[in-house]
């Protein structure tokens, strides 16, 4: 209930993991809210490895960056118990850490800078010589030089997440395209859709300042995989592997620019080829995995790497909210992300660690109301 404030008609365009977490925790403050995309979590989410691990992305200059996702980190094992009690759905959320691994000598001084960053901003980071890394991840190559661990980090599946979010939802999540408008947004069979408020979390399209940044991921099983979350430079080549229930693993790291609307995000065989190559010179084990799935997804970049979150100018009387611009991290700053939106909506404080990131702090910019290439969602 809203004591003795009204209910507000909510449009949410975009059903990624992000898309969904504000339409589940505007519902929560009680508004009439609704959500439209035609295939809802069949975007980023759907590739998307879980990684909770905002000390994982750091780098210098995008310190407000690594705040929000350690405010994020911070939410999430209340915010997962709570949707898993209200779902019924198991999320698979699990602590354990990261593992940063180097191969060589390069990689190690690289890891050492992101260290040395991580401890400057207080985030705990250990570090580990050879001996260490393989007593904590025994299946890594006996080569690797040395790393760190990450003791906070978690990661979860956004899959499940999603399904929970969709089960909450339940008939409030509609199966259409929508185009914001002055008053709130038409769908693709002309129909209107008048809202006070229109939120939008479209992912790598139909938004200022977003562009999309194509990343490709293997799932493969194995009956010897890593335990715990591993981020690797070998040779500078980035890769992640990150567990999931029955042996399975999640393979990825690899980045590249597209032009807005250059057709369906496919794999190519030549950034599978060179992640896989490194993923086994990582884990030899993974020579045996099976393969289950290669799939490739465009994540939404923006100019500084973090999110817009907040409102822009409108051409009409329904206000419009940014969610978007995760890049990879819209599973991590989901619960954030969701809790800034509602502030927003609401006129309440919004997070401190969210406040960087209003989506003017780029050029003034009047939303785009043509129609998005998709409601892609934004993750990582």
């Amino acid at each position: 209930m809203r004591a003795g404030r009204p209910a507000l008609r909510v449009v949410v365009v975009g059903g990624g993991i992000v898309g969904l977490a504000c339409a589940d925790e505007l519902v929560g403050a009680g508004h009439h809210v609704r959500l439209f995309d035609p295939a809802p979590a069949s975007g980023a989410t759907y590739a998307a490895a879980g990684m909770l691990a905002p000390g994982g992305e750091a780098w210098f200059g995008e310190e407000t960056l690594l705040r929000l996702g350690v405010d994020s980190l911070g939410r999430w094992p209340a915010y997962a118990a709570a949707l898993e009690k209200r779902s019924g759905h198991h999320l698979d959320l699990r602590a354990g850490g990261t593992l940063l691994v180097a191969a060589d000598r390069d990689d190690l001084a690289e890891v050492r800078r992101a260290r040395a960053l991580l401890d400057s901003n207080g985030v705990r980071a250990e570090e580990l010589d050879r001996r260490a890394l393989r007593r904590y991840e025994p299946t890594l190559s006996g080569r690797v030089m040395g790393g760190a661990l990450l003791p906070n980090d978690r990661h979860v599946n956004p899959r499940r997440v999603a399904e929970a979010l969709l089960a909450v939802l339940g008939d409030r999540v509609v199966r259409a395209r929508a185009t914001a408008a002055a008053d709130g947004v038409v769908l693709d069979d002309g129909s209107r859709i008048t809202a006070d408020v229109v939120v939008l979390a479209t992912g790598a399209a139909g938004m200022p300042h977003v562009r999309p940044v194509r990343g490709e991921v293997v799932r493969v099983r194995s009956h010897d995989a890593p335990t715990r979350v591993l981020r690797a430079r070998v040779h500078g080549e980035q890769v992640y592997v990150v567990p999931r229930a029955d042996g399975e693993l999640v393979i990825g790291a690899t980045e590249e620019e597209h032009p807005a609307g250059e057709g369906t995000p496919l794999p190519t065989v030549g950034r599978v080829a060179r992640l896989l190559e490194t993923a086994r010179a990582l884990v030899p084990g993974l020579d045996t995995a099976e393969l289950l799935e290669v799939v490739a997804r465009d994540r939404p970049g923006s100019p500084d790497n973090g999110p817009l979150l907040g409102p822009v100018a409108s051409p009409g009387p329904a206000r419009v909210l940014l969610a978007g611009g995760h890049h990879r991290g819209g599973v991590l700053l989901a619960p954030v992300t969701a809790a800034a939106l509602r502030a927003h909506v609401d006129g309440l404080d919004v997070p401190q660690a969210a406040l960087p990131f209003s989506p003017d702090r780029f050029e003034t910019h009047r939303f785009d109301t043509r129609h998005p290439e998709r409601d892609e969602d934004p993750c990582a």
